[in-house]
């Protein structure tokens, strides 16, 4: 199945080369089959562009609307999820997502186990992981920067002192902010149920138990994995084995 997929994106991409069209104009052809409410094609013209290795918040943004208004729900979401990841701070990928998952059939609401991990999640969640790591090479900057007025220079003021150490609590501060956005998207591994019927077992195997009915556009951490199921943990904490083919890495 994955050498078909590959055959088929390559097929897609020298198509797109001998015909001449660009992956912005396929992009400008998807927006106008849009506008024209013709969903299939423009999920077809964005496509073609992803085939293509493009990625941009705008393009996962409109291939996540014509998802959903042709009535795919979990990879709507999935979309959505990956646009949200380029541009965490954008209000209409966060307004179409939150809205999405109201349709959702089975909700599953989280429930905090570490607040305070909660709580700093909840502070870079509206941040690039580019701009943390630029502001914590600026922190780090004005740290050295202090260290060497103090012991470089020999000034040994109280404003020297004081910036040490408002320096090195701030370093200390966005450092951490910076490691945790990391670990939440880049190291942390999710995945969109995308199946209408996708069973849920308690092992790695359709003959092992029935832990639940999970519905499309759940959004699940991948834990583990074994032959063709993912260990997944739901966001209430439920977890399981589902089929790899019934979900959609994000």
């Amino acid at each position: 199945m994955r050498g078909l997929i590959v055959i088929v994106s390559m097929c897609v991409f020298f198509a797109s080369v001998s015909s001449g069209v660009t992956p912005e104009e396929q992009f400008h052809q998807g927006n106008d089959y849009f506008e024209a409410r013709h969903f299939d094609s423009a999920r077809q013209a964005y496509n073609q562009v992803i085939a293509q290795d493009m990625q941009s918040a705008s393009l996962y943004f409109n291939m996540g609307n014509a998802c959903f208004r042709s009535g795919d729900l979990g990879y709507a979401i999935l979309y959505y999820l990956k646009a949200q990841r380029l541009d965490p701070s954008d209000t209409d990928i966060i307004s179409n997502l939150d809205f999405a998952r109201r349709f959702t059939s089975v909700q599953m609401e989280g429930v905090a186990l570490n607040p305070v991990r909660s709580l700093f999640e909840s502070i870079v969640e509206p941040y690039q992981l580019s701009t943390l790591a630029w502001i914590s090479s600026a922190a780090f900057l004005l740290f050295f920067g202090f260290l060497i007025t103090r012991f470089g220079f020999g000034y040994r003021n109280s404003i020297v002192r004081a910036g040490i150490y408002n320096s090195l609590f701030l370093l200390l501060v966005v450092a951490t902010l910076t490691m945790m956005k990391y670990d939440n998207d880049y190291l942390t591994k999710r995945a969109v149920v995308i199946s209408e019927t996708a069973e849920v077992y308690t092992g790695p195997s359709d003959l092992s138990d029935k832990e639940l009915d999970a519905a499309p556009g759940l959004i699940v951490e991948i834990l583990s994995e074994s032959g063709d199921f993912y260990n997944v943990l739901f966001e209430n904490k439920r977890r399981g084995w589902i089929k790899k083919d019934l979900v959609a890495v994000v």
